[in-house]
C-alpha cells in the first residue's frame, strides 16, 4: 500500500486539467468605439436616405442639413445667446434643488420624525407633474426667471431627496452598529460610513436629476421665455424649419451627453474603491 500511494498520487496529479475561471461578476464591460461606430452608422444611413429622396426633408432633414444649420446659429451667435440662458437656468435650478434634496433625504434617512411627515410629503407631492406649477409659481414670483428656476428645483429636489434617503437605508446596518459598538460619534458615522454607502444612490440620483432638469428647462422656456433653447425649438416648430427644430434636438443631446461624461468623472473620483 506504501509502494502504491505514489504511484496513485502520480497518475491523479497526471490527469488534472485546467479549469477556466467563472469568477467573473456581473459587470458588463463598456467598448470605446462600440457606441461612436453604431452612431457613425446611423448617420450615413440617415443621410443616404435624405440624399436619396426616401424621406421628406421637410419631415426629416438629413444630416448634413441639420450640422449647417447649427454651423448657421453659431456663426450669427444665436446658439450662443440661447444656449447661455439654459445653461443659467439649468444650473441655478439644480444646485438649488440638488442642495435642498440632499438635506432632506439625509434627514429622512437619519430621523424618525422626519421621516414620518417628509415621507408623506414626498409621496403626495412627486407625482404631480412640476411643469404644472409654472402658472402658481409666476402669480408667486412674478414674470421673470424665478418661476422657471423654481420649476426646475421642484423637480430635481424631490428626485434627489427620495435617492438619498434610498441610498441611506440601503447602507449594511451591521456597518452603523460595528461603529456604534467603537463608540464612534454620530457625525463621524454619518461622514465616514453613511454617506460612502450611499453615494452611489446619490450619483445615480444626479443622473436622473440633470435629465429631469433637461426636460424641465425646455418645458418653462416653451412656455414663457424669449431666449432659451425649448424656447428656440418651439418657435422653429411653430415655422416649420425642422432643421433648425432638430438642430436644437441635438444641441438638447450633447448636452446631455457632456453632463453624462462629467457624472462619470465624479463617480471615477468618488467610488474609487469600486
Amino acid at each position: 500500500m506504501l509502494d502504491r500511494a505514489p504511484k496513485d498520487t502520480e497518475s491523479a496529479t497526471e490527469n488534472l486539467r485546467p479549469v477556466e475561471f467563472r469568477g467573473g461578476g456581473f459587470v458588463p464591460g463598456a467598448g470605446r468605439h462600440g457606441g461612436w461606430i453604431a452612431l457613425a452608422i446611423t448617420l450615413a444611413l440617415w443621410q443616404l436616405a435624405g440624399s436619396a429622396g426616401w424621406v421628406n426633408p421637410l419631415f426629416l432633414p438629413p444630416p448634413s442639413a441639420i450640422a449647417a444649420a447649427i454651423w448657421k446659429l453659431a456663426t450669427s451667435g444665436a446658439l450662443w445667446q440661447h444656449v447661455s440662458w439654459s445653461i443659467m437656468r439649468i444650473g441655478s435650478g439644480w444646485i438649488i434643488g440638488t442642495a435642498a434634496g440632499v438635506l432632506v433625504g439625509f434627514a429622512i434617512g437619519l430621523s424618525t420624525l422626519v421621516r414620518n411627515v417628509g415621507i408623506t410629503f414626498i409621496s403626495a407631492l412627486f407625482p404631480i407633474p412640476k411643469i404644472a406649477l409654472l402658472p402658481l409659481l409666476i402669480l408667486w414670483l412674478g414674470i421673470g426667471e424665478e418661476p422657471k428656476i423654481a420649476t426646475i428645483a421642484l423637480g430635481v429636489f424631490f428626485s434627489t431627496a427620495i435617492s438619498v434617503y434610498s441610498g441611506v437605508d440601503a447602507v449594511p446596518r451591521n456597518l452603523i452598529r460595528m461603529a456604534q459598538s467603537f463608540n464612534v460619534p454620530f457625525h463621524a458615522i454619518v461622514r465616514r460610513v453613511i454617506w460612502p454607502g450611499a453615494l452611489p444612490s446619490i450619483l445615480a440620483g444626479f443622473r436622473i436629476t440633470a435629465s429631469v432638469a433637461l426636460l424641465l428647462v425646455v418645458s418653462a422656456e416653451m412656455i414663457g421665455a424669449q431666449f432659451g433653447i425649448g424656447a428656440f425649438v418651439l418657435q422653429a416648430g411653430n415655422l416649420m424649419q425642422t432643421d433648425q427644430l432638430l438642430a436644437g434636438v441635438v444641441i438638447l443631446s450633447v448636452f446631455g451627453l457632456a453632463v453624462g461624461k462629467l457624472i462619470n468623472l465624479l463617480e471615477a473620483r468618488l467610488l474609487h474603491w469600486r
